[in-house]
């Protein structure tokens, strides 16, 4: 995703290791998801969080009010960019992200005290945007202490008019710049389901509708993180649509 302000430098450093890349895995539409929000356990992951968004809520507070226990957006003003109170709306079935290209939107999935607990986990989000060339999303798996060097942990992330990626950040302090990546070979303009399981210490994969694309086994994580995305504040008009976002934790 270019221009993309956050705790971190830009994307473009040197590349640690690559997997093989999926090829195209089906699509939707927005009126049409096609998979309905997980319910249960799954292996060694527990289900702590799911949210379909089946209540509609407009922008400018209802939402925020509506989705307390589910969505914790930035403050409206933070970072110079983000004003996820006008931008962030649920109908349909979907959570909207509208992108404007002078608004941009973040926050964190999950309850005001549990969001930013994760050790481990699964984190699974159904989404596809519609316009929005020049913008793109990041969702992330973020630490706690905002200590880069913690470990990041980004699926998918990429500009609308691209493929969505996979990156798995460097923890060596000062080269956190560097990513093992892969791509997904699929479009943000269709529905697909992103998820990433992470056993700290041990490894993360990434998967897309259920298809692993890679897995990493260095640089993982062992301490608190939390689940969020951002959307830039520049790019062509469009939508970000979320259809459902489920957590888990990692038991063992």
């Amino acid at each position: 995703m270019i221009q993309r302000a956050t705790k971190r430098a830009a994307l473009a450093g040197a590349i640690l290791g690559v997997t093989l890349i999926a090829g195209p895995l089906g699509g939707g539409s927005a009126a049409s998801a096609g998979t309905p929000a997980p319910i249960g356990n799954v292996g060694k992951f527990q289900q702590r969080f799911v949210e379909d968004f089946s209540t509609a809520a407009a922008a400018n507070g209802p939402f925020a009010k509506i989705y307390a226990k589910s969505w914790q957006p930035y403050p409206d003003g933070a970072g110079g960019m983000y004003s996820s109170g006008s931008q962030v709306s649920g109908h349909g079935g979907l959570m909207d992200v509208r992108l404007d290209g002078e608004h941009g939107a973040a926050g964190t999935f999950g309850t005001p005290t549990g969001a930013w607990t994760h050790i481990g986990g699964k984190f699974s989000v159904r989404a596809k945007a519609t316009g929005g060339n020049g913008n793109g999303a990041a969702f992330m798996v973020w630490p706690t202490s905002n200590t880069w060097s913690d470990g990041e942990i980004d699926f998918p992330e990429g500009n609308f008019d691209a493929t969505p990626m996979a990156f798995q950040h460097s923890m060596t302090p000062g080269q956190e710049v560097n990513t093992t990546n892969a791509s997904t070979g699929v479009s943000w303009r269709d529905w697909h389901t992103y998820s990433v399981e992470w056993i700290p210490g041990r490894s993360v994969s990434y998967s897309v509708d259920g298809r692993t694309i890679m897995t990493v086994t260095k640089d993982v994580p062992r301490t608190a993180h939390r689940y969020m995305f951002q959307v830039g504040n520049w790019g062509a008009a469009g939508h970000l649509y979320i259809d459902w976002v489920s957590t888990y934790d990692y038991v063992g």
